[in-house]
């Protein structure tokens, strides 16, 4: 089975992050892969072992990227691609991962559910729709019957049971599985496997096409919490206390 995830290079929302004129300031931070794509990349592992097959990852992004590359291939992906030279927005990426995806024959597409920086859930979608396949999101359970897949789909805590049929491609929620640990000889070994950079301009040579439509207002940091007001009074006179705070404070009437 022809394997292709997309993966994205993600700052780590559990450090601390910089702004400055409403820019993440890229030396600051700390960069991972997206932690819903490594569902999608622990998936295509999976499968190809039960099925056999070959694992394609790519990603979208400057040079600094081709660490959550090698990250996928230590996992266990066979080969890697970087694209290079885009700065879009959610419609560019499908058009360039769909431009260079479109005469590969890939049975099955696997993207992570969003990412943890912007959330919005829909290159995976978009990327179905520009190559003309079907797409199911948010799947938790993936089992290949034959020539049908058996999905189940996870919609605001219900599951929903979908059967498929190749080519497809979904989007990997939380739960799905438990990816893997890197082992230190599949670290050494990836640094061997090949990861192939293509500029953008050499799949799309249309500007208009690679420039992002939709625009960024501001990003900022969410305001500082108040620090909490403890109470040690004896208990008649901390319930008065209390009540006040509530009141005047906290405003909950």
């Amino acid at each position: 089975m022809n394997i292709l995830v997309c993966i994205k290079q993600t700052f780590d929302t559990e450090e601390k992050i910089n702004l400055r004129e409403g820019k993440v300031l890229e030396e600051d931070a700390q960069w991972i892969v997206n932690p819903y794509d490594e569902y999608a990349i622990e998936e295509a592992l999976s499968i190809k072992e039960n099925n056999g097959g070959e694992v394609t990852v790519i990603s979208i992004g400057p040079e600094r990227t081709e660490t959550a590359l090698r990250h996928a291939l230590a996992m266990g992906a066979d080969k890697a691609v970087l694209i290079e030279e885009v700065d879009g927005d959610e419609s560019t990426l499908s058009k360039v991962f769909a431009a260079y995806a479109s005469d590969k024959n890939f049975d099955l597409i696997l993207t992570g559910n969003q990412s943890i920086d912007s959330g919005s859930g829909q290159v995976g979608v978009r990327l179905a729709e520009e190559l003309g396949i079907p797409h199911i999101t948010s799947i938790v359970q993936l089992e290949i019957d034959g020539d049908k897949l058996l999905i189940e789909r996870d919609v605001e805590g219900e599951i929903y049971k979908i059967e498929a049929s190749l080519p497809l491609l979904v989007s990997c929620q939380q739960g799905l599985n438990e990816p893997r640990y890197p082992s230190l000889p599949n670290i050494m070994k990836a640094k061997r496997k090949p990861l192939e950079t293509i500029e953008a301009s050499d799949l799309i040579d249309s500007q208009e096409v690679l420039s992002a439509r939709t625009e960024v207002v501001d990003r900022y940091l969410p305001a500082k919490r108040k620090v909490c007001t403890r109470i040690t009074e004896e208990p008649a006179a901390a319930g008065r206390q209390l009540v006040t705070l509530l009141f005047k404070e906290a405003k909950i009437f």
